[in-house]
């Protein structure tokens, strides 16, 4: 019996103390430069919106947040490089729209964007906007939907890839429209704003962070803004109600998550501080600028939006048939 007491006593002690020096660990995090996994290339609305966020929590933090740029897949390779990496709490991802939707488009799905990942909180929203290329001479929504249906199956409209949410934004408004366009998906964003200004394709929905540049100088011409207020930045833009087609709707978001067993401990700590930096001045100033409008709210919160999204998303896509084709 004595024996048997040991025995325990000293499993106890083991178990006390692993669980004890996890706390410490955790207590102490981050100790060394965290890992910011972008599923886009750099220039995307989640590389500019992360890249913010980054710099400062690095200040707070004394250890560089390291932004890793992996595009490929509509952002499937970056996901899954999160859901693999160890849950010590130093790779987090920023992702967005795509990190649901594409998942949905596919028969064989990779992973669960809800349950294979743990929730961070929300970064921010973004304005989706339609940008028009050269030689499409229209002056509102009505006036494009005119010359594709007038022209069907002629004119192409771009995205970031298949799954992305330039994709899902652009087979929307053709199904909100009722028009026959032909989609052409682009392994990165740059290739298709190449093709939008060369007038390769003819239009597209894009988050405004990633073209704020191109509408600026001129390269593109913005024909609306998807939600329900214009975009301070843009503010001589309409939104798709004011541009006569009130029944398009469409916004992106971005938020941090990281591998399923990322610990409590470390995601409360980082979820608060996340939230003090979308709270400062300097940071509302410089996501207004790129089109930004800092999120917040609690893990909890974030994660909740993911999962009402997904079962929204998964009616929406069957409901207009969007699939990898």
């Amino acid at each position: 019996m004595g024996k048997s007491r040991s025995i325990i006593a000293a499993a106890l002690i083991v178990v006390l103390g692993g669980a004890s020096g996890l706390a410490v660990a955790q207590s102490k995090w981050p100790t060394k430069p965290i890992r910011m996994i972008v599923p886009f290339f750099t220039g995307s609305a989640s590389d500019v919106l992360g890249r913010i966020v980054a710099s400062r929590l690095s200040e707070i933090y004394g250890q560089q947040i390291v932004i890793d740029n992996r595009p490929g897949a509509g952002g499937l390779i970056g996901s899954e490089l999160t859901r693999d990496a160890a849950p010590d709490g130093y790779t987090i991802a920023m992702v967005g729209q795509p990190h649901l939707s594409n998942v949905l488009i596919r028969e064989k799905k990779p992973y669960d964007p809800v349950r294979d990942f743990a929730a961070i909180g929300l970064v921010a929203y973004t304005h989706n906007v339609m940008v028009l290329g050269k030689g499409v001479n229209v002056k509102n929504i009505p006036e494009l939907i005119a010359l594709a249906k007038a022209n069907p199956g002629k004119l192409n409209y771009g995205s970031a890839g298949v799954g992305s949410s330039s994709h899902l934004a652009g087979a929307l408004f053709a199904s909100k429209a009722n028009i026959d366009v032909v989609h052409v998906p682009f392994r990165q964003g740059p290739d298709s704003r190449t093709a939008l200004i060369s007038g390769t394709i003819q239009y597209y929905v894009y988050p405004l962070p990633a073209i704020m540049g191109a509408i600026k100088s001129g390269q593109m011409r913005a024909l609306a803004v998807g939600g329900d207020t214009r975009a301070e930045s843009l503010p001589d833009v309409p939104t798709t109600a004011e541009a006569g087609f009130p029944a398009y709707k469409t916004q992106s978001w971005f938020g941090l998550i990281g591998p399923k067993a990322m610990p409590k401990a470390i995601i409360t700590k980082l979820n608060a501080d996340t939230v003090k930096v979308l709270q400062e001045a300097d940071t509302r100033k410089k996501f207004s600028v790129q089109g930004g409008v800092p999120g917040g709210g609690s893990a909890e919160d974030f994660a909740k939006m993911q999962r009402d999204e997904y079962t929204e998303l998964s009616a929406l896509i069957k409901q207009i048939g969007m699939k990898v084709q």
